[in-house]
């Protein structure tokens, strides 16, 4: 297929949604010990975005707003939905897949759901979730038949890797395997990495813990890249990648404290690498800011669908991916996280700017709520055992007792520890961030926006 060829036709589109991959454990986000060797690839073949940013850092929430362009606040998915969770997309929402499908593209999708309800994400093909679990590859090949079908076509493809699953009993610290199987699947030999080469990132403690859980984390991480790499052959198997378009991202940062369900960096600054068979460049960086909000209206953008642009509170990126550093592009992006499980109350409003990032604590006189997962790992209850008062580079304390606002100079203090919202020379600046969370609240409709008036 000639390149002229493939400029004038309309794309196929992949969508790929790993569950908790941090981009600190990412061979072409500057990992050398973990092996992604086919996402490593797959950014070679594109664009990798270094300013990437989901808006809510909890599965369903971040995929209700994957899939609606609308934060989750608005969309109605406050926190998970499944099980006594019970959150929902509202009724009048309209998804992804729907205006794909109104638009002509064959849907389908693969792996995690973790949306409600169902009728709502009209998918014209599908597989049961769960029914592979975490064999990525047979899942990817299980989409052989999909792909082989009339074109244009829209997948949705979703890996329960690297999520938390159960506890490593064999282990004498007992860290979880996230969803490592015992004996290898068929056709797909396991890696196992040493404990003592993986790469302990600023936000977690070098203790025996951590390394045990970042081992078993990397492993996980290797069979979801097998599993992208096998998506991306049967692509080339058939004749198809030619002509599709490949986004890859997680839904929030990794399952370890500090990171998932907080807003802090590693829980919400994500890796999002694209292939586009309509964009020239191949191996190069875009430093432009962009957010899960985006999504919805960057695809449609590439369907040649995205006709009423107002009615996401994204906006499409797709005149962005060949510019390293875009020009006229936004200034600040906007994050928005109440609920993780249903027990996990602790509301957040964010604006980033790439230099600072201001934090509104809406319910700041509470302990900040721990995912169930999380202050069970073997990482945080060894901490705990050992009396340490530090996670990272934050003080436990500060994790767990945090102010109404924090501000922080991500260029001077990337691991954001000293909050500089109570000094008074940035009083000004607090401010303004202030003002400008009540507009964005004001325009995605926020139910918290009443709490700058009392509480």
């Amino acid at each position: 297929m000639t390149a002229e060829t493939t400029q004038n036709q309309t794309p196929n589109i992949i969508l790929i949604v790993s569950d908790d991959h941090g981009r600190e454990a990412l061979g072409c986000y500057g990992n050398p010990a973990v092996r992604t060797p086919r996402l490593d690839g797959l950014a070679r073949d594109g664009v990798r975005f270094t300013r990437s940013f989901c808006t809510t850092a909890s599965c369903a929430a971040s995929r209700s707003t994957i899939l609606t362009g609308l934060h989750n606040h608005t969309n109605g998915t406050f926190g998970h939905t499944h099980g006594r969770h019970h959150f929902s997309c509202f009724e009048d929402v309209v998804t992804l897949p729907a205006l794909l499908g109104e638009g002509g593209y064959r849907t389908g999708r693969v792996g995690k759901t973790h949306y409600a309800p169902t009728h709502l994400f009209p998918f014209d093909w599908g597989i049961p979730d769960g029914k592979f679990g975490r064999d990525d590859v047979r899942m990817s090949e299980s989409c052989r038949e999909f792909v082989q079908g009339p074109e244009p076509f829209f997948l949705y493809w979703c890996s329960h890797n690297p999520h938390r699953a159960g506890v490593l009993e064999s282990h004498p610290l007992r860290p979880n395997h996230f969803g490592n199987p015992p004996e290898s699947f068929p056709g797909d030999a396991e890696q196992p990495f040493p404990e003592d080469a993986v790469e302990i990132p600023p936000f977690l403690s070098d203790t025996p813990e951590v390394r045990a859980e970042l081992s078993q984390y990397y492993q996980s991480i290797a069979r979801l890249d097998r599993g992208i790499g096998r998506l991306i052959d049967v692509l080339k198997e058939e004749g198809k990648y030619e002509n599709t378009l490949i986004i890859y991202i997680a839904d929030n940062g990794a399952a370890f404290p500090e990171a998932k369900t907080t807003l802090y960096e590693p829980g919400m600054r994500l890796p999002c690498i694209i292939r586009s068979p309509l964009h020239q460049n191949r191996g190069t960086t875009c430093d432009g800011l962009i957010n899960w909000t985006d999504l919805t209206p960057t695809i449609l953008d590439f369907a040649g669908l995205n006709d009423s642009p107002e009615r996401f509170h994204g906006r499409s990126f797709r005149d962005i991916i060949d510019q390293e550093s875009p020009t006229d592009w936004r200034e600040e992006i906007y994050a928005a996280h109440t609920f993780h499980e249903i027990t996990n109350y602790y509301p957040m409003r964010v604006v980033h700017t790439g230099k600072y990032k201001f934090i509104w604590n809406i319910a700041w006189k509470l302990d900040y709520s721990f995912a169930s997962d999380l202050w069970a790992s073997a990482s945080w209850q060894g901490a705990r055992k050992n009396g340490l008062q530090s996670f990272g580079t934050r003080t436990v304390d500060a994790y767990i007792h945090r102010p109404r606002f924090e501000l922080y100079d991500l260029e001077a203090d990337p691991d954001e520890v000293e909050n500089l919202a109570a000094k008074s020379e940035y009083r000004e600046l607090v401010d303004s961030f202030s003002e400008k969370l009540k507009v964005f609240q004001q325009e995605t409709n926020d139910p918290w926006l009443h709490k700058w008036e009392y509480e």
